[in-house]
């Protein structure tokens, strides 16, 4: 058995949807091709409503179970509510989603980006493209707080002046303040680490304000949540962003996906997001690590991964550090078509979680447990 944990509702299924439909579609291909060590995946699903309680309440059911790994968390919030219980129980943790990096801890590896893969290379090309003033408006909750602190760091080093940033909690949907002070900065870019359904309406009220013509928002989380399908073309002119996966990818990977997910799923399907792949792509390397270890046993199925585990994925090349528990993956930047979709306008092949690998080293440190920080 298995488990997984998403927000298959409340205000945060905006992103749990596509990661729940990415989760059941890999047990099902892993099935379909012989499931692990001969045997069929049996999957345990817990949904946590996009609640913190039903989140640690959830992990701890997980955890008293038999089960051989669990894949799950969005929120760098509900991580950390969930890691806790997977390190007292010992049980092998992936977290399958993008975030402000920094952690570091032998049962837990993740698939997901990190700010040297993401905010970097965005901070860098937004200032050689559209210019060095920046404006950052973030979540109120370690992500935001985080990814903020790491803009600050990179700045220097890519020519950017970080001119304000701005927190709001999950539920702010009102920025009429905050887009004055905006106007009052005069900034060329806004560097926007918002998150959830509320934090939407940030982008419709900018465009409103007229704010659109005189700067331009880069964003490491627009789209994760669909954005570019709920809001109307003028809402999302020329906004950028950078992901590791798009739909839009003409590989013959990604194409087979996109076919294998639309006849799950149907061709009306909204999008795939990053999230979704990531998830995918943490499915089967925990399966095929596990494969090659002989069994599911959590030391020697993390000592496989450990090795520099690979796998061809929608999105490319993925290879786990061993490490550092992360992955390197291509990086693409890409900006809003104005038809529900993107345009990739620059890829880097590659790129390694730098930070992580640096502060962090499992094999010879396993007992290192924490998050660092910029």
């Amino acid at each position: 058995m298995v488990g997984s944990i998403l927000d298959e509702t409340g205000p945060l299924n905006i992103y749990g949807t596509p990661m729940v439909d990415a989760t059941r579609l890999a047990v099902d291909h892993i099935n379909a091709t012989g499931g692990v060590l001969g045997r069929p995946l049996e999957l345990v699903e817990v949904d946590s409503k996009s609640d913190q309680n039903e989140y640690i309440n959830g992990a701890e059911r997980l955890a008293s179970m038999d089960l051989a790994v669990v894949h799950g968390g969005i929120t760098s919030a509900s991580r950390e509510a969930i890691r806790p219980v997977f390190d007292d129980a010992e049980m092998l943790y992936f977290y399958n989603v993008l975030y402000e990096g920094g952690v570091c801890d032998i049962n837990t590896f993740i698939t997901g980006t990190v700010p040297t893969q993401q905010v970097e290379p965005l901070l860098r090309w937004a200032t050689e493209n559209i210019g060095p003033k920046v404006y950052v408006v973030a979540a109120d909750y370690n992500y935001g707080q985080i990814s903020a602190d790491w803009a600050e760091t990179y700045a220097p080093s890519v020519g950017a002046e970080i001119l304000a940033t701005d927190f709001f909690p999950l539920d702010v949907s009102e920025f009429g303040t905050t887009l004055s002070a905006i106007q009052d900065a005069d900034p060329d870019v806004i560097f926007s680490f918002l998150v959830g359904g509320a934090h939407i309406s940030f982008y419709s009220q900018f465009a409103a304000s007229g704010l659109a013509d005189e700067m331009t928002i880069v964003s490491t989380t627009f789209g994760l949540g669909n954005e570019h399908i709920a809001l109307e073309p003028a809402a999302q002119e020329n906004l950028y962003v950078a992901y590791s996966y798009f739909q839009e990818l003409d590989t013959p990977e990604n194409t087979a996906f996109v076919a294998a997910w639309q006849d799950a799923y149907g061709g009306d399907y909204p999008y795939i997001t990053d999230l979704a792949v990531d998830t995918w792509d943490g499915w089967h390397m925990w399966a095929e690590a596990t494969e090659r270890a002989g069994t599911t046993d959590r030391e020697a199925v993390i000592a496989e991964l450990q090795k520099g585990a690979n796998f061809v994925s929608p999105r490319g090349l993925v290879v786990m550090d061993g490490a550092a528990h992360h992955v390197t993956v291509p990086i693409r930047i890409a900006v809003t078509d104005g038809a529900n979709g993107f345009d990739v306008i620059s890829t880097y092949e590659s790129v390694g979680p730098e930070f992580e690998q640096q502060q962090c080293d499992l094999v010879n440190d396993p007992d290192v447990n924490e998050q660092f920080t910029p």
